[in-house]
């Protein structure tokens, strides 16, 4: 049977206090804080930054498949999976799905890349979650609303956890919602969601696959689901039938409701603690439940290398004002750059350099082994070594998972920026290999020559409909 080969979680850098949002709009209170992505990140580049967490030691062209759950695509019309494929690495052939327009998007992915697993139609399938959902300024969604991600990798050898069983209910309740022109997440009056939903179709879900597996509360070591609020998350628990002490921590406090990703992430620092013979369930909340029992193997001791969620908790940057996070997601209109309008974008060049640019590759010299980075969007190609002068002896290098140091940086505070100023870097890659990318995630106060970067794939810009990604550095935290 398949199961779970590997995990990788992604938290943002930046960290919002609650207390702030409540001080911007005059209210009191305020607990906790939220994790809030940069103006350059969205649900595709958070999956990448889960993916890559998650293909630590693994070759990217074994995935198979990858399935990209969300309720905050980039595109409505444009396979947002396949962007992130292409930045992973992943192959052509993959058989890429986009999961989208319900909470419960990230384990109904799950459950679809086990079913293609255990039917065989892929040997190892990719599942993201990740979300970037607004809640209207000085309301309570705009305090809970978090963003991050996960990633999983399904299939059937050296399986960490394997899956004893599923069950799921689906049911049409509209207690949240989001229109397809609507920016801001809509709810029905909390009560009525939590007493005629939240507070039973769970614990139903979760009573059917005990059943099913022949099991009961006491047998799991940790229980993980969603829940939109501390409270209401507990009492859930306790109407489950779990201790306090079964319950993993929601990550509410220190990331904030992440939506489709929520569960899954829980499922990330659950695993991040787990031993063999430990069962996990996993329980999502959206349009219904799906109720997963899982069960650690040995193999677990084998993949202590990720980020995950703990690592991830760690590195991280207060935000003291709340008007960044206005400017970041568009909120209210800034005033427009005094110079020429950007050129439309071309689609034409994205596609010449979709197989080199987005997974960031180089070339190699098969003589010497020298590196060197072209990024060149004329598509021009390196033909002779800067270093031997071979000429047409190169093999594929992919940058992207190079750490580096920075030989030169510059701060512009003239550009239109959305996290002013535009911090500049020229990157010597660990390796060999030169480029100049923008930093990101970055105080300026700490950039030096010197300093250790890693890539990071990223928004570059949005220009008539079309979201402009590459790579970026950042500095290396751990």
């Amino acid at each position: 049977m398949a199961g779970i080969v590997s995990y990788g979680a992604y938290i943002p850098y930046y960290r919002l206090p609650r207390s702030v949002i409540s001080k911007a709009w005059g209210q009191p209170g305020g607990r906790g804080e939220i994790a809030v992505a940069n103006y350059d990140e969205d649900p595709i580049s958070m999956s990448v930054a889960a993916g890559m967490d998650s293909l630590r030691g693994i070759d990217p062209k074994t995935v198979d498949a990858l399935f990209l759950a969300t309720t905050t695509a980039p595109y409505k019309e444009r396979q947002n999976s396949t962007i992130a494929a292409t930045a992973l690495d992943l192959s052509r052939e993959t058989r890429n799905a986009d999961f989208t327009n319900c909470l419960r998007a990230g384990t109904t992915a799950m459950l679809s890349a086990l079913d293609a697993a255990n039917a065989g139609s892929a040997k190892s399938i990719m599942v993201t979650a990740a979300d970037m959902r607004l809640g209207a300024p000085s309301g309570d969604n705009e305090q809970n609303f978090g963003n991050g991600a996960a990633a999983f990798l399904v299939g059937k050898e050296r399986v960490i956890a394997d899956i004893e069983g599923s069950y799921t209910i689906s049911e049409d309740m509209a207690d949240t919602w989001r229109a397809h022109d609507e920016v801001f997440v809509r709810n029905w009056e909390e009560r009525f969601g939590r007493e005629e939903g939240y507070s039973k179709i769970p614990i139903e879900a979760a009573a059917g696959v005990m059943k099913q597996c022949g099991l009961t509360p006491k047998d799991f070591a940790k229980a993980c689901f969603y829940g939109s609020n501390s409270r209401a998350h507990r009492a859930l628990g306790k109407s489950m039938g779990f201790t306090p002490e079964q319950i993993q921590e929601p990550l509410l406090d220190t990331v904030g409701n992440t939506g489709a990703a929520l569960p899954l992430m829980i499922l990330v620092a659950a695993l991040e603690d787990a031993k063999a013979g430990d069962r996990l369930l996993l329980c999502s909340w959206g349009n219904g439940c799906d109720a997963i029992v899982l069960k650690v193997t040995d193999e677990i001791e084998k993949i202590r290398d990720r980020r995950g969620i703990k690592r991830h908790l760690d590195i991280k940057r207060t935000l003291d004002n709340y008007e960044k996070l206005l400017r970041w997601r568009g909120t209210v209109p800034m005033e427009a750059a005094a110079r020429p309008a950007k050129s439309p974008t071309s689609m034409s060049s994205l596609w010449r350099e979709h197989r080199s640019a987005l997974p960031l590759y180089g070339v190699k010299c098969k003589k010497c082994g020298t590196a060197q980075l072209f990024m060149d969007f004329a598509s021009t190609r390196a033909r002779v070594c800067l270093e031997c002068f071979a000429k047409d002896e190169f093999e594929p290098y992919r940058f992207a998972t190079k750490k580096g140091k920075v030989a030169s940086f510059s701060h512009d505070y003239l550009a239109l920026s959305q996290d002013p100023p535009n911090t500049l870097t020229v990157v010597d890659f660990d390796g060999g290999g030169r480029g100049s990318f923008e930093m990101t995630d970055r105080d300026p106060e700490e950039c030096q020559v010197g300093m250790e970067v890693e890539m990071t794939f990223r928004k570059i810009f949005f220009d008539k409909g079309v979201h402009n990604y590459f790579w970026k550095c950042k500095p290396a935290r751990d």
